[in-house]
């Protein structure tokens, strides 16, 4: 799946988590493009250095502490992009959650 497809996927999944979730609000298409760049940088960027440091708790979950790195990562790019916010972890957990669910559809019937 090409990146263009993925960014708007996940703008896709942001704007649906927005209308769904209480407690995520995304004021604009334009916003969620923004939002789905940046979280899309620290997810390549932040993520792996996370897993790494947290590789004993990641193990200890059997890997679901990754939904916990996800939604904390989620919940960060909230805090400095302003027209996008997350009221609390668990809006951010519930909110990464379907977003990984949406992309793992996705690579699941598009490829």
């Amino acid at each position: 799946m090409g990146i263009i497809t993925k960014l708007l996927l996940t703008v896709l999944a942001l704007l649906l988590v927005s209308n769904y979730v209480p407690g995520i609000t995304v004021t604009s298409f334009y916003i969620a493009l923004i939002v789905a760049i940046v979280l899309g940088l620290f997810n390549i960027i932040l993520k792996p250095i996370l897993v790494i440091l947290t590789l004993p708790i990641t193990l200890l979950s059997l890997g679901l502490f990754t939904f916990v790195i996800n939604a904390l990562l989620f919940w960060f790019v909230s805090t400095f992009i302003d027209g996008f916010t997350v009221d609390g972890f668990t809006s951010a957990f519930i909110g990464a959650l379907i977003i990984a669910i949406v992309h793992s559809l996705a690579e699941k019937f598009i490829d």
